[in-house]
């Protein structure tokens, strides 16, 4: 199993140099085939993805994450004509000047090669990194989880038919076996694999880091807070936390932890709570929240663990701080520096906010569930970056380029 995973990963990087020779045109109806394909084949995927569904708990977060419907597949349909529309952000002159020696000085923008991707339960990232890479013309290595197994399978069959439709190397994206023992392959392959990008659990995400010789780029697990300021306007106070909370409380910029300041927590959890509990939200309280709010139904007293937790589900920890420091506070210790949001009237406030917390994503008076490559108008994403390096926040099509100095001389020595 290995071997053939090294192999197929060596057919990949060969396979990248066919792709960054394609003509723009290739690439533009390679994308637009596989949006109609993917609209076509609709009934094989989902035949696919029901069987993936079967094999998980009701409860288990990454049932809805797995889960594909029309709906669904209409909305990545949708996300790669996109991709097919905007610019190829590789082969462009970043910077150009003369040296008094007479060499011409260039600095491209160029693709990074091989982009290795590790990814749990959702197919439609199987569907957004092919897509993505092709447009940047990189080649993709891609390891899905066993729970979506036969989906990514079905996705494939699709995205190679796009591919050999439009004289393009299929093997430029390679899907390869779930098996565990496969993942030793991408993490020593580094002449061949320039990057690799885990997506998913944080306990994914540090196993890729601690063991992978790749270079990383993490993305994905998100402790998200909403801090309600003393000066927040409650009502815009309440639809904000209820939106970050319900509208998709699976995905990662979902928000995980309500700072509430004590002089308005009796007033805004009171609010709050009735939206709460019509939705089925489990609230974990500190001390001070919990006597709040008593008469919740769904109330759990908060240990230490919860707030530090992603829970990826109608869960969620509460906190009464003193002020904008205890939030500041609590934020740089618990957050994972993926989104954190204030919400207030007092400029000050949100800007010191703004000015002092470590993350990807800082809002001020709007929901975390922002924090999205096509949100932010990039396009659909490879996930979100949590780290300084290369890419921070959304990893779109912009961030799959490194640089390359070309110089162009007549003959001139050093």
């Amino acid at each position: 199993m290995l071997q053939k995973a090294e192999q197929a990963i060596i057919k990949t990087h060969k396979a990248g140099a066919s792709l960054r020779a394609a003509s723009e045109a290739q690439i533009k109806q390679s994308l637009l085939r596989l949006a109609e394909l993917l609209e076509q084949e609709t009934p094989a995927l989902l035949r696919a993805n029901k069987k993936d569904v079967a094999q998980q708990k009701s409860d288990d977060p990454r049932t809805d994450r797995l889960l594909l419907n029309d709906q669904r597949i209409n909305a990545i349909a949708a996300a790669v004509r996109q991709i097919s529309t905007l610019p190829d952000p590789s082969n462009r002159i970043l910077e150009g000047r003369k040296l008094p020696n007479g060499l011409l000085l260039q600095k491209w923008a160029v693709p990074l090669g091989v982009v290795g991707a590790i990814y749990e339960s959702r197919p439609n990232v199987t569907f957004d990194i092919a897509a993505l890479c092709l447009r940047s013309r990189n080649a993709c290595v891609l390891k899905g989880s066993r729970e979506a197994e036969a989906t990514n399978k079905a996705a494939l069959k699709i995205i190679h038919q796009a591919l050999r439709e439009n004289s393009i190397d299929p093997n430029c994206v390679t899907l390869l076996p779930s098996d565990r023992e496969v993942v030793n392959a991408l993490f020593s392959a580094t002449r061949y694999v320039d990057v690799l990008i885990p997506r998913g659990s944080e306990s994914l995400i540090n196993f890729v880091r601690q063991n992978s010789l790749v270079p990383v780029i993490e993305t994905g697990a998100g402790v998200c807070h909403i801090y309600v300021h003393e000066a927040a306007d409650l009502k815009k106070a309440v639809n904000i936390v209820v939106n970050a909370k319900t509208s998709r409380p699976s995905v990662c910029n979902a928000v995980d932890t309500i700072l509430v300041d004590k002089t308005i927590a009796p007033q805004f959890l009171q609010q709050l709570a009735a939206t709460f509990a019509t939705a089925g939200v489990t609230i974990f309280a500190d001390a001070a929240a919990h006597k709040l709010l008593r008469s919740y139904p769904h109330l759990e007293k908060a240990s230490a663990e919860d707030f530090g937790r992603e829970f990826l589900s109608m869960k969620c920890a509460i906190k009464v701080v003193h002020g904008l420091d205890a939030a500041l506070a609590h934020i740089a210790e618990y957050s994972t520096r993926h989104s954190e949001a204030i919400v207030s009237k007092d400029k000050a406030a949100c800007q010191r906010f703004v000015q002092e917390v470590d993350a990807a994503a800082v809002y001020t008076n709007a929901s975390t569930r922002f924090t999205d490559g096509e949100e932010f108008g990039l396009g659909a994403e490879i996930g979100i970056s949590t780290q300084k390096l290369h890419a921070r926040g959304p990893f779109a099509l912009e961030k799959l380029v490194t640089e390359k100095w070309v110089i162009t001389g007549n003959g001139q020595v050093r």
